[in-house]
């Protein structure tokens, strides 16, 4: 069965690339933005099955593009219709944490249910929700791992010294998934958080260090803040240089300066979102599960 697959210009190089690793056609999608902020999306011919690909980096717009761009395809034929959002916006926030708040986990993972058949998506920022089923109900959900492709990236990178240290108790899975295939000890730190942007970090009793290099793991680097703070505490605890690796970074240029400038380097993440830390190629690893789900139409 042929199948097709669709991206916006902002990702076209890592849908290009996936499209290539499926051995399927690509097909860019057109965007026009009018002067009051309005979408206009285009799409071209589709095929019965159609994977459109964008990260939800940016979700306020991102989304409803997506949205549209959805319904141009089911317009054009598509019968089966799969989303492949490497980085998905708006999975913190899975409950109420104050009278008020909107669920907008709930909210996004039920608009994108109804519109695709399936959702593939790298690492998603889960917490108290097990599963990405529970978030897009009633349609084929899967996660996608990047440890697999940025373990492949440092292998032989690294220092046999390199302490793999996560920055809270939530990185430990990506801390361990990276650590162990690279026999590589590691560490899991402790968070408290003082703000959006300001974090305390705090090392296991007794860490040191003794000159050896750290590499800081976790699943996303928004603003480069919980970085620097565990870079601060490595340092202090005899570490001789940082560096980070991320799934997901959004840190934007700006942010990335300020790592650098606090000796933080090298600063990696997988090319889930599009950005000059996004080094580590997640094609294979994308194409891989979508074949074994079967969405590749084979």
């Amino acid at each position: 069965m042929t199948v097709r697959l669709h991206g916006f210009a902002d990702a076209a190089g890592p849908a290009r690339r996936l499209a290539h690793r499926l051995g399927i056609g690509f097909r860019g999608i057109g965007l026009h933005h009018f002067p009051d902020g309005e979408s206009r999306v285009r799409v071209g011919p589709t095929a019965a099955r159609a994977v459109l690909y964008q990260p939800l980096h940016q979700p306020n717009a991102r989304l409803l593009d997506v949205l549209l761009a959805a319904s141009a395809l089911r317009d054009r034929g598509a019968g089966h219709l799969t989303l492949v959002a490497p980085y998905l916006g708006y999975m913190r926030q899975d409950r109420a944490f104050r009278p008020g708040e909107a669920v907008s986990q709930r909210v996004v993972g039920r608009l994108i249910a109804a519109a695709f058949d399936a959702l593939v998506t790298v690492d998603p920022h889960l917490h108290r929700t097990p599963r990405l089923e529970q978030v897009a109900p009633g349609i084929q959900a899967i996660t996608v791992r990047a440890a697999p492709a940025i373990v492949a990236h440092l292998r032989g990178r690294l220092s046999p010294r390199t302490i793999i240290v996560g920055p809270d108790s939530e990185s430990r899975p990506w801390v361990e998934a990276v650590a162990v295939p690279l026999g590589l000890d590691w560490l899991v730190a402790s968070k408290r958080r003082q703000g959006d942007r300001r974090v305390m970090i705090t090392l296991p009793a007794g860490t040191r260090l003794g000159g050896r290099p750290a590499l800081i793991v976790d699943d996303l680097l928004a603003s480069g803040g919980t970085v620097l703070a565990c870079a601060d505490a490595l340092r202090a605890a005899g570490a001789r240089r940082v560096g980070a690796v991320a799934s997901h970074c959004l840190a934007g240029a700006d942010d990335l300066v300020r790592l650098k400038a606090a000796g933080v380097s090298p600063v990696l993440a997988s090319d889930s979102v599009p950005g000059p830390a996004g080094r580590i190629v997640l094609a294979d690893t994308l194409a891989a599960a979508i074949r074994d789900a079967g969405l590749d139409g084979a």
